[in-house]
């Protein structure tokens, strides 16, 4: 009888994709839905935040006194698999680039630390994703930013892409399979191909042209890098209408102190582009960052209101060893960063819902699960919708125009209207 294998993933869509390569190289082992059956827990990490390592030690810790073995991979081998394998609080560390070799490290008896390079470029794909209506595409490993507070670049190594017709080939074979969306995934996505005389752009016009895909999601972008090449781009059929831009702050003296490579003034004017073509937009935001001063707070609040920003994804700085940041002083109380953290999603919650008022169009949904009675989805904003329907609508396309917008989602009960 094999041995049975649970994966768990913590973190972003880089790692979703990750996960499901190591699973493809699974040839010996039975990967199972359920932890509790496991003999082997291969945990694929992230190291983003303190709270994110918090999280994962965590978890590490309640398997291994199920008796379970451990293996850690994903960025938090690179950051704190050291220190858990010294701690034999893993059985094995296992580096990004040996993903193809996980096969062979969950036969040894004996406990391993193998971390490998940053220099690599996965040669295989996913073709398939179990348990999920989207596939995601990883075209892209590394960043070549060098932001203050970052410790990705440290861990995931500099920027290279995969090969283009490699890409292109995976999509068709993903369509083929019937995944009509996918999302398009990495550690900084626009600078793919800036190595290799193409561009993310190129790359979209020739994904969009492959028959089947109905849906194109990107992940998150920097303002630096979105051209004109790119917001050509935008009036595509196929091109989800939301983007996820990442500011990470809206005052131009907290934007010099992080390093980062966009100007305030800048990246208004791009958002105002984006949005007068229907676009929702999202961000990333971190308050609290050591400098984070009344009157830098302050100015980046006010600047913040004029965004048209409809989604956020915002965290309290969180200092990581490494990094400059991480040696700053002015460090903010807790319990002002938490109001601050409160005054941004109360914002954007606001806007998201006069958003969806304001776009009251026909949406475009595909459906990915159920859950207690309704089925869910998100439209082509990025906004989740519930759905009532006796039919099974799961992993199905559908077009609404008859729908409520209520305060924190969008519903419809297709019982009433007789829509699909």
């Amino acid at each position: 009888m094999k041995e049975k294998v649970f994966f768990k993933t913590f973190g972003c869509r880089t790692n979703i994709y990750d996960t499901e390569l190591l699973k493809s190289y699974v040839k010996d082992y039975e990967i199972i839905n359920d932890e509790n059956q496991a003999q082997i827990i291969v945990v694929n990490s992230c190291t983003v935040t303190n709270g994110a390592d918090s999280g994962i030690k965590s978890y590490i810790n309640s398997m291994q006194k199920k008796g379970i073995k451990i293996i850690l991979t994903g960025c938090g081998a690179v950051s704190k698999g050291k220190e858990l394998f010294n701690a034999k609080q893993v059985f094995g560390v296992l580096g990004a680039s040996n993903k193809d070799k996980i096969n062979q490290f969950l036969s040894f008896k004996t406990s391993f630390y193998e971390l490998g390079n940053l220099n690599f470029i996965d040669k295989d794909i996913v073709s398939e994703y179990k348990n999920h209506t989207k596939a995601f595409v990883k075209i892209q490993e590394g960043c070549d930013f060098a932001c203050s507070y970052c410790i990705i670049p440290s861990v995931r190594g500099k920027s290279r892409s995969v090969d283009e017709k490699v890409l292109l080939k995976q999509v068709e074979i993903l369509a083929s399979n019937g995944y009509s969306e996918i999302v398009l995934t990495g550690t900084n996505i626009g600078s793919y191909g800036l190595k290799n005389g193409t561009s993310l752009s190129k790359l979209l016009q020739k994904m969009g042209r492959i028959s089947g895909i109905k849906r194109i999601r990107l992940g998150s972008l920097e303002p630096a890098q979105i051209d004109e090449a790119f917001l050509e781009l935008l009036d595509e059929a196929w091109l989800e209408r939301h983007l996820h831009i990442a500011l990470q702050h809206t005052s131009e003296t907290m934007l010099r102190i992080m390093r980062r490579r966009s100007h305030t003034n800048n990246d208004l004017k791009l958002f105002n582009i984006i949005a007068s073509k229907g676009y929702a937009l999202g961000t990333d935001f971190i308050v609290a960052h050591p400098g984070e001063s009344e009157e830098i707070w302050q100015e980046a609040l006010e600047r913040f209101k004029e965004f048209p920003l409809t989604h956020i994804h915002a965290f309290i700085f969180s200092p990581r060893d490494n990094t400059y940041s991480a040696t700053m002083k002015n460090t903010i109380n807790g319990a002002l960063a938490k109001e601050r953290l409160n005054i941004l999603t109360s914002i954007i919650k606001d806007n998201n819902y006069k958003f969806r008022q304001n776009h009251k169009i026909p949406l475009e949904i595909l459906i990915e699960n159920k859950k207690e009675g309704f089925f869910e989805g998100y439209d082509q904003f990025f906004n989740k919708i519930k759905i009532k329907s006796n039919e099974d609508i799961a992993k199905e396309w559908i077009t609404l125009s008859q729908y409520e917008v209520q305060e924190k989602f969008n519903f419809a009960n297709l019982k009433a209207s007789n829509e699909k």
